[in-house]
Parts: structure tokens; sequence; C-alpha cells
């Protein structure tokens, strides 16, 4: 299509049809403008959080993505989710605001949407007064979400929903641990559930960021898949609810050598470096958000609101969410049994047999999104390590 610039091609995804430059063999941070077909399972997500707050709510809900890319979540939001009143796509690369606009206009929902081509913090900047903010607001970002934080939370009404997504995991993973502190400001760790540590520095630098402006968030919603993870909250403006956000941060301590890891609450707590198993020395990750990631009520209406709508992603969303479910009330961090039977020279059992071995025990036991081989359990390293010898007895 000449009017834009570049060669194009059609996607369909969801309950629309997009116009999306033509790939090829090229990246997409390559593209003339950002589209990444991988990221279909999260989009499908946020059509299901969206609406599963749209009915939390009860009324028609106004929403924003300030890096729309080519258009497509927006355009999604606009034509699958009931009770949108309004859409509001921004992107600071002309193409981008280009071609979203034609895929407006094709989906047929440019009276709904408004397209804009500003920087995304100027763009949020301008809705941030009372009377002008969201109900929604969508960052995702290439790379990290944290330079759009403050504005992000600005322009997000009473009782709004904020999403997140950061692609920048080799920093959040411990890769590259100052990245880490500089971005979100806490220390990671290389862990085998460092995916989970992850989510909560991010959650974490949300909850302290908020609490500037004395607006609180919850986490309602969060999962790692593939390159990036995502993180769902939702902002109440007050004071006390800010306090109590912060009183949930904290550290986790971990052995790498015998598998122990605990938690500590209090941004200012000083945690024991000795390990009460092995005696090693503790890691230390944090400081970071130590509360729920789930919450049941909200991981319940997006399971719901999946019966009726037409994602490509449905058997994926299904089971992430059904894991979600049974997580809501499992603690912070989780074992991977095949890296434990490494350590200890143990054959590799069945995660349903690790987990009833548990539950014999006397101690809850459940799968995790987080890895497939993860389980997250109250039980202690030492018995977790003896569950694994008793069932390989079997």
């Amino acid at each position: 299509m000449t009017e834009l610039g570049f060669p194009v091609e059609i996607v369909e995804e969801g309950s629309i049809k997009v116009y999306v430059p033509k790939r090829g063999e090229v990246l997409p941070s390559c593209l003339p403008v950002f589209f990444n077909p991988v990221m279909e399972l999260n989009r499908d997500l946020a059509v299901l959080a969206l609406q599963a707050q749209q009915k939390i709510v009860g009324r028609k809900v106004i929403v924003c993505e300030p890096m729309t890319g080519c258009g497509v979540r927006g355009v999604r939001f606009a034509v699958e989710v009931k009770g949108v009143g309004r859409v509001f796509l921004n992107d600071i690369r002309e193409e981008a605001a280009r071609l979203a606009k034609f895929n407006v206009k094709e989906n047929n929902v440019a009276g709904k949407v408004s397209i804009e081509n500003l920087d995304a913090n100027l763009f949020l900047s301008m809705y941030a007064a009372p009377r002008k903010r969201f109900d929604y607001v969508d960052v995702d970002p290439f790379g990290s979400p944290a330079p759009y934080l403050d504005s992000a939370i600005r322009a997000l009404r009473d009782g709004g929903l904020l999403a997140l997504t950061a692609t920048d995991m080799a920093p959040l993973c411990g890769v590259h641990p100052r990245a880490c502190v500089r971005k979100y400001g806490g220390k990671p760790l290389r862990t085998e559930y460092c995916h989970e540590l992850a989510v909560r520095l991010l959650a974490g630098c949300l909850v302290t960021v908020a609490a500037k402006h004395d607006v609180g968030v919850r986490i309602v919603f969060c999962h790692s898949t593939d390159h990036y993870l995502r993180v769902y909250a939702v902002a109440s403006y007050s004071a006390q609810k800010a306090d109590s956000g912060l009183k949930e941060m904290g550290y986790v301590l971990h052995c790498f050598r015998c598998f122990h890891r605990e938690t500590v609450k209090g941004l200012w707590s000083m945690p024991k470096l000795e390990c009460p198993e092995c005696h090693s020395k503790l890691s230390v990750a944090g400081p970071l958000w130590l509360g729920k990631i789930f919450d049941k009520e909200f991981c319940s209406r997006m399971k719901k609101e999946l019966a009726g709508k037409r994602l490509g992603q449905t058997r994926r969303v299904h089971k992430l969410l059904s894991l979600a479910e049974n997580e809501v009330d499992a603690p912070p961090t989780y074992y991977v049994i095949d890296k434990m039977c490494d350590k200890f020279g143990l054959p590799v059992p069945s995660l349903k047999n690790v987990i009833n071995q548990l539950e014999t025990a006397n101690y809850h036991g459940s799968p995790t999104h987080f890895h497939t081989r993860g389980i997250k359990t109250t039980a202690p390293s030492e018995v977790m390590k003896k569950a694994l010898i008793e069932t390989t007895k079997k």
C-alpha cells in the first residue's frame, strides 16, 4: 500500500483483521512499525482482563494505549470488549500512527478511537488531571516499562486498571543485576524461580512509584510467558492504602546449596545472612513485592469471560488462568523438581506424585504457571527433599 510507504500484509487476530508491516525474515524490532505475532497471548489476556474490569466497574470505560504500534491491541479493545466508551491510542513514530489510523478505519471503529503521534510520557501527562484520567492504561514497551510508571499512574483514575509488560528479562532475572537495580530499585537473583522474582521486582517498583502519589496498588493478575512478563494492578487513591502496600515489600533469602528460601517483610529489615538448614551464606533478592500476585475473583472473572470470546490462544489462556487460580494463596517462590533431583542425584519423578507425597506429609502443593516442572508449596526445602526421596522409592 503506497500511501503507508512500506509493504504490508493482513493478519487476523481475535475478531479483527489488521494490516501489519510485511515481516519476512526481519525481526519485529527492525520493522518500520513494531508488530510481534508472538504477543498474541499477551493481547488475548489483555482483552479478558479489560472485559473483567469493565464488568467490575459496571459502566463504559475509557482506555489508553500510549505505545500502540500498528494499533492491533487498541483495535481489539474497541471491537471485542463490551462497554468500551473510548479508546485513546498513541505512538511516537509517525509511520505507526498512520498505520494505526488505517487499521482503525478498516475495522469500523473510527467513531470510538482517537490516535495521537506524541512521546508516550507526554501523551499520558496530558490526561493526568482528575476529570481526564483513564479507566485502563496498557503500557507495552519494547524493553522496560519503568520509565513510564510515573506518568501512567498519574493518568489512571481511582479504581482504574494498569497493565504493564516487561521484555527486559536479562536484568530482571539476574543476568545484569546492576541494570535491574537502576531500573526497578531491587536486586535480582539467578535462581530457578527467577521469573517469579522478576514479576515481584516489577510489582515492587510499581508499588513504590505509586506510593509517591499517595496511590495504593493491588496486584490482581500476572504471568510470565515466553520472553516477557506481565503485571495487572488496580489503583486506589489513598495514602493509607499506599502505606499498606509498602508494608508488603521485603526480601527473598535464598540458599544455593540446600534450596532453602524464606521471605522477610519490611523495606528496612536487616536480612540474616546464614542459612538455618545448612549454615551456608544466604543470597538476597529485593526489595520486592511479597504480597499476593493473583486475585481470585479477578482470575475467575477472566476465566468466565473466556467462554464468550474468539481467541487464537484459547487453550493456552485457559490453562494459564486455571493454574493462576490455584496459585492465589500459594507462598512466594517455587521448587523446580528437576533441578533439585539433579543436585541430590535422584531420578526425576512426576509432578503429580511429588504433590501427592507433600499432601501426605500435610503440606499443600500445586503446579505453577511460571515453570512446567515447578511446585509451589508451604513445605520447607528439607521436607521437599524428603518428599522427592520418598516419591522416587515408589
